[in-house]
């Protein structure tokens, strides 16, 4: 982008140039990624409502567990054992939890009658003693019952342990009953109640429908929106089974999501409920599997303050809310397609990484011949020619030299010539196609007389033999015709150029040089093309010519405007131009690059 030099110029645009390529393959290619875009952007676009705003859902969880369980329990009475049955409300099997979660017990450990005293701790590795010694006043680890006293007594037998201070008879280490106790938990019911909120949308709502049925239970398929869930069908649904559960406790995670669409047009805003086993259901029995606490009931017995410890296993529900609400958005519609435009890009991307990997250099016919596997490279190179140019940094030491006998173009850096620019080998630049549409400007002069009926046509070329020589002719001349440098000694380098690399003819004897560097009639019809009002006066008209004849030799010779505007005219042709357009004082300044 140019820099800004007056208003007019801040009032512009700019634009990218665009080459179209006529080619079915690469058509067909561009079609297919735009339909594919296309489909994808439209279909993202529909589904997942991309031209709402969302919000995040905010919501409140309320659950309420109905359901009446019966335990057996054995009691001695008179020397008999008899069996009692407990009923289990919901008072007996719930306990509040905090956050939006509750728990259901469906196995418990109890020990009844605990009081604060002196009592053996319960047997381990720590706590077996022998005599007094193996015991120490005060110690308590993370797994004691107590504090220990120092003595050591009989805990059963002849097993001796710590005496401890703690509530007494210690608990004892026991494995979960099996069935569990309260297995008919399965049969419970839970409703839920959720009210949810979108501020920024003003739109509130709740799972509990107006029309609710109160005696429905939760089905997947029959009954997806009632908020009622029986606790067997719940680990159904997960592929569990709620009495091997039952038996250590776990934890559920109850999911609610709410996809609401908010749109007048199209509004919806119903919970879909689903169920993910939350705890490490595999893990071996060392691991600490399921999920139990401890907590305790107190009485007081004969003024003396007992309690009931109940180790309680059982399944802990999280109910885990989520969700947003859509409403359009004209704002998020706009940065939607933006932002997705650029996908049709990767076409365009696509198609020039194929032009430019199989092109250039990637396979030459000169190379095989006969392979037909060449032709769609020869295709793309052409492509790449088209859309590709090669330029080189300009920088003031850098120049270019062309020989008449080499297909291609040198590139030397002057900093680094310390002879003459003959003997320099230089780095290969590919000579820029040849473009023919300027001759048709030139006079009709220069066009060719109509052949004479009956006359062959002879084409002169230049011979590659020796030429006749001039006495002051330099050594490193390979034409005959060049000239010593009237430069000073540490310059004359840039000038010791020939217009060929071996020996032959010069090119000033060429039809073409003479028809388009010498001819007084081209050089005018160039400069007045140029510029129409110039005044070609006695005094300057040679300096003139002679300068447009530089420029029209270094165009003809390089042809592309920045390799000519580096380039160094060969000593025979800059001589032949001055003698045709001679300066009046005879003194040349050499020629100059314009950097």
């Amino acid at each position: 982008m140019t820099a800004c030099c007056s208003w007019n110029d801040v009032f512009q645009y700019e634009t990218n140039k665009v080459i179209r390529i006529q080619s079915t393959n690469y058509g067909t290619i561009k079609w297919f990624f735009h339909v594919l875009f296309f489909s994808y952007i439209s279909f993202a676009l529909l589904n997942d409502k991309r031209y709402q705003w969302k919000e995040p859902v905010i919501s409140s969880v309320h659950a309420k567990v109905k359901g009446m369980a019966e335990v057996k329990k054995e009691i001695m009475e008179n020397g008999l054992k008899k069996i009692v049955w407990n009923v289990f409300d919901t008072a007996d099997y719930t306990v509040p939890l905090q956050g939006n979660s509750f728990f259901v017990m469906t196995n418990f450990l109890k020990i009844e009658g605990q009081e604060q005293g002196l009592c053996p701790e319960y047997p381990t590795r720590r706590t077996l003693c022998s005599s007094d010694q193996g015991c120490k006043k005060g110690r308590m680890g993370p797994k004691s019952k107590g504090i220990q006293t120092g003595r050591c007594i009989e805990y059963k037998g002849k097993q001796k342990t710590c005496e401890v201070s703690a509530w007494c008879p210690v608990e004892e280490v026991e494995k979960a009953p099996e069935p569990a106790l309260l297995g008919s938990a399965e049969n419970f019911t839970v409703l839920i109640k959720n009210n949810i909120d979108f501020p920024s949308h003003n739109y509130t709502t709740r799972n509990i429908l107006p029309d609710l049925n109160v005696t429905c239970t939760f089905h997947k398929t029959q009954n997806p929106q009632c908020p009622i869930f029986r606790l067997g069908d719940i680990f159904q649904e997960t592929g569990d089974n709620f009495s091997d559960v039952a038996i250590q406790g776990g934890i559920m995670g109850i999911e609610i999501y709410w996809d609401c669409n908010l749109d007048s047009w199209f509004h919806h805003c119903r919970p879909k409920y689903s169920f993910r086993r939350l705890d490490d259901k595999t893990a071996k029995e060392s691991l600490y599997p399921g999920y139990n606490f401890r907590y305790a009931r107190y009485y007081k017995e004969n003024n003396i303050e007992k309690r009931t410890l109940i180790k309680a296993f059982g399944i802990r529900f999280d109910i885990l809310v989520f969700g947003t609400g859509g409403k359009f958005d004209i704002i998020q519609l706009i940065v939607y397609i933006g932002s997705n435009l650029s996908y049709f890009g990767l076409a365009t991307v696509f198609i020039d990484f194929l032009i430019n990997t199989y092109s250039y250099k990637c396979c030459r016919s000169r190379i095989y011949p006969c392979c037909k596997c060449c032709e769609p490279c020869a295709v793309n190179e052409y492509y790449y020619r088209k859309k590709c140019e090669s330029i080189a940094e300009p920088k003031q030491t850098l120049k270019y030299v062309s020989f008449v006998d080499e297909p291609h173009i040198r590139m030397v850096n002057q900093r680094l010539l310390g002879k003459s620019l003959q003997d320099v080998e230089g780095e290969e630049v590919p000579r820029p196609p040849m473009d023919f549409t300027d001759l048709s400007r030139l006079p009709l002069s220069l066009h060719e007389p109509p052949p004479i009926p009956g006359q062959l046509e002879a084409i002169q070329l230049l011979s590659e033999g020796a030429t006749p020589r001039s006495s002051d002719c330099p050594n490193w001349c390979q034409c005959g015709k060049c000239l010593p440098s009237q430069l000073p000694e540490r310059q004359r380098c840039m000038e010791e150029l020939c217009c060929r690399k071996k020996m032959g003819a010069c090119i000033t004897t060429s039809e073409p040089f003479k028809k388009l560097i010498l001819s007084r009639h081209v050089l005018q019809f160039l400069l007045h093309y140029q510029e129409p009002l110039l005044v070609l006066d006695a005094d300057s008209t040679n300096s003139q010519l002679r300068h447009c004849a530089y420029r029209c030799y270094t165009t003809w010779r390089f042809g592309s405007q920045d390799l000519a505007d580096s380039a160094i005219l060969p000593s025979c042709c800059r001589w032949r131009i001055r003698r045709e357009f001679p300066k009046r004082e005879g003194q040349y300044s050499g020629f100059k690059s314009p950097y």
